[in-house]
């Protein structure tokens, strides 16, 4: 299958070689955003944004609107639980200037679920249906849905789930091979994902434990997916994406990223937070994108240390220059 995929189309969005940064909360910011597409992300999906929080004009919900030309095409994600609110979040998502918008019904966090938001709608597939015809109905985006495969092992909805955003008007869906219950740990069940390309016929996206080239090639053979969604394997990694390309393409392997490229692109990565949120926030939020670039990187354990005990920009800046 190497040197076959073929391009994605997601309503009027086309991916040549469809390899997708996930949506992240505390991970897919503006800057980081614009590294992925930098390195050859085929689309990048944003931090969902919560449906209340645009309605009611949340200053941080719409700081999170803001976007860089650099980024296109992008995908916003949104999450709520009420048809009405959740179309006018999607509304304000285009007006925004998205090229996709997304439905998170797969976040299996307690404090999104209690609200009967993100994964808790796989337990309430007409609610969840009504959701999708609503966003679908506000905008003229191409819709998409990020789900999971059920909320528990007894409960796999993901298939009765994709062939009612089909039947509302999905452009696609994603999912990501575990249950709500599972959270992260385990493997993920691509079995399932198979389940769903083989019941609807819009483009599902596989999701879960893709790492490498060799697990991207796997998630295509194995569920015949159309495309694929890259979570924690591209934190601190933008790397992932041209490595993966590559093997996509040609079944050569790229070298990883020497010791000097991650401290530069980390650097990098440092600038564009601090230029996009200010010093207070930049200093903090780097903390857990350093742990991310140098995992298992030698000595980096009392790097992290040093970094997270830096008590300015310059400190920062000393620390890591220091390395190259």
């Amino acid at each position: 299958m190497i040197g076959t995929i073929k391009p994605l189309s997601i309503g009027s969005v086309t991916l040549e070689i469809p390899v997708i940064l996930a949506p992240m909360a505390g991970v897919c910011d503006l800057p980081y955003r614009v590294i992925a597409r930098h390195y050859g992300a085929a689309m990048v999906c944003a931090e969902m944004v919560s449906d209340k929080g645009l309605l009611y004009h949340n200053r941080h919900t719409q700081e999170m609107l803001r976007i860089d030309p650099r980024e296109h095409p992008l995908s916003m994600q949104i999450f709520g639980s009420d048809p009405a609110t959740m179309a006018n979040a999607a509304q304000e998502v285009e007006k925004a200037g998205a090229d996709v918008v997304d439905i998170n019904m797969g976040c299996p966090v307690n404090k999104v679920v209690k609200n009967q938001e993100g994964s808790a709608l796989m337990k309430d597939l007409p609610r969840a249906e009504a959701i999708i015809a609503a966003v679908v109905s506000a905008v003229s985006l191409p819709v998409t849905v990020k789900m999971r495969t059920g909320w528990d092992a007894d409960h796999n909805t993901a298939v009765e789930l994709a062939k009612r955003a089909e039947q509302a008007g999905a452009a696609a869906v994603t999912v990501h091979g575990r249950t709500r219950e599972q959270f992260y740990m385990g493997k993920a069940d691509w079995t399932k994902i198979k389940d769903v390309v083989q019941a609807v016929t819009i483009p599902v996206i596989g999701n879960g434990d893709i790492t490498d080239g060799p697990s991207a090639l796997q998630m295509f053979e194995e569920t015949g997916c159309r495309g694929i969604m890259i979570g924690r394997g591209a934190q601190g990694n933008p790397w992932i994406f041209p490595q993966i390309i590559m093997y996509l393409k040609t079944g050569k392997i790229l070298p990883p990223p020497t010791a000097a490229e991650r401290y530069e692109q980390l650097l990098e990565h440092f600038e564009s937070l601090l230029a996009y949120k200010g010093e207070y926030i930049a200093l903090r939020e780097m903390r857990a994108h350093a742990a991310w670039y140098t995992k298992g990187m030698h000595g980096s354990a009392a790097l992290r240390e040093r970094i997270n005990r830096a008590a300015g920009v310059a400190e920062f800046r000393n620390i890591i220059r220091k390395l190259l």
